[in-house]
């Protein structure tokens, strides 16, 4: 279903996924990555990245049981399918190829 190699933003959007585990939706995604990441993201950006990592099937929804504070409405949940863990598996490992035996730190420092 996925095609081609994920983004730096679906590859986010994965590992807070990942990470927040029963609880991943939106808000919680985006307040994952923007902690850990460092990474300010619009909400719609997050939203879309979501759709489209559903579409390539690399995670499903479904919604959540109404919330009070919510005023009843209920949240749009996702979960990180074995094809999506797959994808991203496949993407740290680009990485980490790239970076292996490299003979320069990354730091930069213009001084």
């Amino acid at each position: 279903m996925g095609s081609g190699p994920l983004g730096d933003l679906e590859r986010l959007v994965l590992l807070a996924v990942l990470r927040r585990g029963d609880d991943a939706y939106a808000v919680t995604v985006r307040d994952e990555i923007e902690r850990r990441a460092g990474r300010a993201v619009t909400r719609g950006a997050i939203y879309v990245t979501l759709d489209r990592l559903a579409r390539k099937g690399y995670l499903s929804s479904h919604m959540s049981e109404p919330i009070q504070e919510r005023g009843g409405k209920a949240r749009r949940l996702f979960r990180l399918e074995p094809s999506g863990r797959t994808a991203l598996q496949e993407s740290l490992d680009e990485i980490t190829g790239m970076l292996r035996e490299l003979d320069t730190d990354l730091r930069w420092d213009p001084a």
